[in-house]
């Protein structure tokens, strides 16, 4: 018998550093969700956009604009904080994923503690099910937080994948060996399982090899690679780098 081909896996593309630029000078450009559709337009398989809770890219007029016009599906980030939840369920964009959030970082640094706030997570995870959008946690590889997570009522989990991007040699390695167990896991518990943060074209394949993850959701590399190639460009250089890793005998034209 011939070996189960891989699941697909789906490209999200995070375009809230086109927002960055934008807010870097206050103009009205350039428009993250001109972005988002170029996006759709090149392969991307749905949009991912942070509303933070200071808005230092995303606006909330970013959000309304993008849910009706996406060609594709919205996944909306967001932390535990009322206002945004209560924003999220109104908007009801298809897909949200729950993160931390901290004002004095640059970007986000690690997993949310989905043990450490389990009452909290179960609460939001409720409201927006509630408001019919399918939850994701953005967690660290840890066994601690893939129990809780399977407490929490959500149906997707999101890989921090930062760890292994920020390391080298046996360290990478060390990396990629928990996250290839860690999806394993939450794949055999029910969970649907995507991952993100950190990855560009260089590094993704031994992400995107992994079978039980079924979705990457890439920004700033594609963003800031797009400052020479154009964003059509730099999506299809990363998908076919997704999918060269994914199944070798097969090309992404």
């Amino acid at each position: 018998m011939s070996p189960t081909p891989p699941a697909p896996i789906r490209l999200g593309v995070n375009v809230d550093h086109v927002a960055t630029l934008r807010q870097a000078r206050g103009t009205p450009y350039p428009d993250p969700v001109e972005a988002a559709l170029v996006s759709a337009g090149a392969g991307a398989d749905s949009i991912t956009l942070h509303l933070r809770e200071d808005r230092r890219h995303i606006q909330d007029h970013d959000l309304t604009r993008l849910i009706s016009s996406s060609p594709v599906p919205v996944n909306l980030e967001l932390a535990l904080d009322d206002e945004t939840l209560a924003i999220a369920s109104r908007a009801a964009p298809r897909f949200a994923c729950l993160v931390p959030e901290r004002r004095e970082e640059l970007t986000t640094e690690g997993g949310l503690d989905v043990a450490g706030n389990l009452s909290a997570v179960k609460d939001a995870c409720k409201e927006l099910a509630d408001a019919g959008i399918l939850v994701a946690l953005f967690i660290d590889p840890d066994p601690r937080q893939l129990e809780a997570a399977l407490r929490s009522g959500a149906p997707h989990i999101e890989i921090h994948t930062g760890r292994y991007c920020e390391r080298d040699g046996a360290a990478r390695e060390t990396e990629l060996g928990a996250i290839r167990r860690f999806a394993a896991d939450a794949a055999r518990a029910g969970l649907e399982v995507h991952a993100g943060h950190g990855l560009t074209a260089q590094n993704v394949g031994p992400i995107a090899a992994i079978g039980e993850i079924v979705e990457l959701n890439i920004g700033h590399a594609l963003i800031a690679r797009s400052v020479f190639v154009g964003l059509p460009a730099a999506i299809g250089e990363m998908r076919r780098a997704m999918l060269s890793a994914r199944n070798p005998a097969e090309t992404d034209e």
